[in-house]
């Protein structure tokens, strides 16, 4: 079956008698491109108050080096509500939360990749520059310390921030954090695995820093979350409040330090 057949196929499935019809089988290029895109979906999930979260509400799927007769294929609304189905039945079996809104955008571009570029690129984001429902955009830049990133945009509900990216326990892949400092430095070193999260308090219009270290602090080793405003220091303790970020905080995690912005 061609994937043109395939798409007309799974439209009239969809569209027509989506109880009663039996789904067509996948063409090989097209389980590529759902692989993929569940793979990006994946790496965005992350576990928050016990269930899987996937904050996005948008995922993009460019495709370069398409044949021109199969371009509107690729961009019409049968191949992106395919995916779109796939996304939200992999997210419910998975148990994991994600926005009604979510959506697919597709772009399909016909000619070769050029060298070096890949065919295919999968990316989840936020629907616009705002975030999230409104969200107030807002980023951390590193100012001390190695970590994947030196600037993170604050695109999601919650961002976790640790010393790996992973965070494994007994039962498994625990949390995945958005900022990790997993380099092996001095620095590095006094941030814990499970350090801190910020989340967005959509009622208060506000980003909040949670302090997340579980275990007891060790004398002068320690490495608490502290923010410094104004010249003044205060420590976030550990609590299910947190403390309300302003533009310009330094974030203090351990010998690490974040700054704030609006």
């Amino acid at each position: 079956m061609t994937l043109t057949d395939f798409i007309e196929r799974f439209g009239r499935t969809l569209f027509e008698a989506p109880l009663a019809s039996p789904r067509p089988e996948e063409p090989p290029e097209l389980a590529e491109i759902r692989l993929a895109v569940m793979d990006e979906v994946g790496k965005k999930s992350y576990r928050a108050g016990g269930r899987k979260v996937f904050p996005f509400s948008v995922v993009r799927v460019e495709l370069r080096g398409v044949e021109r007769e199969q371009q509107g294929v690729f961009t019409g609304a049968f191949f992106r509500k395919y995916l779109e189905e796939e996304v939200r039945n992999a997210l419910r079996a998975d148990g994991c939360r994600f926005p009604e809104d979510l959506r697919m955008e597709v772009e399909a571009s016909v000619g070769l990749p050029q060298a070096g570029e890949p065919w295919l690129v999968v990316q989840a984001a936020a629907p616009s520059p705002t975030g999230i429902s409104g969200q107030a955009a807002a980023k951390l830049m590193v100012r001390e310390g190695d970590a994947n990133v030196r600037e993170l945009a604050l695109d999601k509900e919650r961002t976790n921030i640790g010393r790996p990216v992973d965070v494994y326990r007994s039962g498994g892949l625990f949390r995945r954090n958005d900022l990790a400092f997993a380099e092996d430095t001095e620095i590095n070193r006094s941030v814990s695995r499970e350090h801190a999260h910020i989340v967005y308090d959509h009622a208060a219009g506000e980003y909040r820093l949670f302090n997340d270290r579980w275990y007891p602090r060790e004398g002068a080793a320690e490495c608490g979350v502290w923010i410094v405003r104004g010249g003044m220091s205060r420590e976030v303790a550990r609590d299910s409040r947190g403390i309300k970020l302003e533009h310009g905080d330094e974030i203090h995690l351990g010998r690490a330090v974040l700054v704030f912005e609006m």
